[in-house]
């Protein structure tokens, strides 16, 4: 029995709303961050990363850092500005790159939820990143970005979601510089009840994108619930913020990987590989079915596919292809044992295409690229139902929802 609440968004005003709405903190660096935010003082990038105005802050995760964060949402609510929703509404988000469409609701979920697993998880979080976002939570009082929620979609919610779309204009409606166009709108509350009870008989939630934004509002909650001697479980802060997408509607990108030394001669690395999988030359670039790869190497790539050597795993995430590799070629040839902290080894999302591997080994900066066939939705609801956990970085989600669209006050 999952939980869906509408809530009081504070949200940039509608002609700001572009300049606003920032990408999410967590898929740029602080350089790029700051080039992003660049002569735009109002961009939400100056609260969800913060130490782009701090050069002489060395550590990001310092008092002083979150602190910045509070002070420069509370300036973007007086110079945007920034208004809060007087009634508690749900909203619809509509995400557009190219042909993919995706259209979700845009509410507050319940943390207890998220602790009891009816809202289910497939990654493991890193506690540095959660300590980060639980601080800036707790300091602005606020969750800026949202969760990415995903579940089997529900014919009556679908049947809202298109007639609101039809009648109602949305309150922002632009196209970002990436080129993903973003569309909001209000739904009328007199859908409320039927969305809230329709949820209420779906058995499972799936976080798709955002573990570490979710993990950080449950520990937020802790905190917020120990310091508070009234507690009685209504308070903001037992909710979290996210966007639900029905399942059918998402696509995942692959997650490419990249090794920067082979420790060995490229006719070695080959006979090695050639041990566990099928290589023949090819002309594709990206592989066209599960259970096989494309590798660039020295000019070339190869089309690997496993030989009599591979045997199933008892498990869903042993078989999965991302984990074929590392089992049968990054670990054994390799020595790259722990993907998550080995830094011969790195990974590049889908949406930077063929390309960026061909410039990496091209340029000599990496010796071989993979180019890997994308998990699917079904594998991640199965491996989440399984309580299982993915391998490191096995999902890239294209297009991204953007950051200080909607907030979530936890005052």
């Amino acid at each position: 029995m999952a939980v869906i609440r509408p809530f009081k968004a504070l949200r940039p005003n509608e002609k700001v709303a572009h300049l606003v709405a920032s990408v999410p903190y967590d898929v740029v660096n602080r350089e790029e961050s700051a080039e992003l935010a660049k002569g735009n003082p109002v961009s939400f990038l100056r609260v969800t990363r913060s130490e782009i105005e701090m050069p002489e802050i060395e550590n990001v995760y310092s008092t002083e850092v979150y602190e910045k964060a509070k002070q420069n949402l509370e300036r973007l609510i007086q110079d945007a500005p920034m208004i809060q929703e007087e009634t508690e509404c749900f909203y619809l988000y509509k995400l557009v790159m190219g042909n993919q469409s995706q259209i979700g609701i845009a509410a507050t979920f319940s943390v207890e939820d998220y602790d009891n697993d009816i809202i289910k998880k497939h990654e493991k979080t890193r506690k540095v990143k959660e300590d980060d976002r639980t601080n800036h939570i707790l300091t602005t009082e606020a969750q800026t970005g949202p969760v990415f929620l995903t579940y089997k979609s529900v014919p009556e919610i679908d049947k809202i979601v298109n007639d609101t779309i039809k009648k109602i204009s949305p309150i922002y409606d632009f196209t970002a510089v990436d080129g993903v166009k973003h569309t909001i709108w209000i739904l009328p509350n007199d859908y409320n009840e039927t969305i809230i009870n329709e949820i209420s008989k779906v058995k499972n939630l799936y976080i798709a994108d955002g573990h570490h934004r979710a993990a950080s509002a449950s520990r937020a909650q802790k905190v917020k619930k120990e310091n508070n001697p009234n507690h009685i479980g209504n308070e903001e802060y037992n909710y979290f913020l996210a966007v639900l997408f029905p399942a059918e509607q998402l696509k995942i990108m692959p997650y490419n990987r990249v090794v920067y030394k082979l420790n060995m001669s490229n006719e070695e690395f080959l006979n090695r590989v050639n041990e566990n999988f099928i290589i023949e030359k090819t002309n594709l670039q990206s592989p066209e079915e599960k259970r096989s790869f494309c590798m660039y190497l020295n000019k070339q790539w190869y089309l690997l596919k496993p030989n009599s050597n591979f045997k199933e795993g008892s498990s869903y995430g042993e078989n999965l292809d991302v984990s074929i590799l590392q089992n049968y070629l990054l670990h054994p040839v390799l020595g790259i044992e722990d993907p998550r902290t080995d830094t011969n080894i790195d990974f590049i999302g889908g949406i930077r295409g063929t390309e960026e591997l061909i410039n990496l080994v091209d340029n000599k900066i990496a010796e071989v690229a993979f180019s890997m066939y994308p998990v699917s939705i079904d594998d991640l609801i199965n491996i989440s139902d399984a309580g299982e956990v993915m391998p490191p970085k096995s999902t890239w989600f294209e297009p991204k929802l953007r950051d200080g669209l909607l907030v979530h006050l936890i005052k």
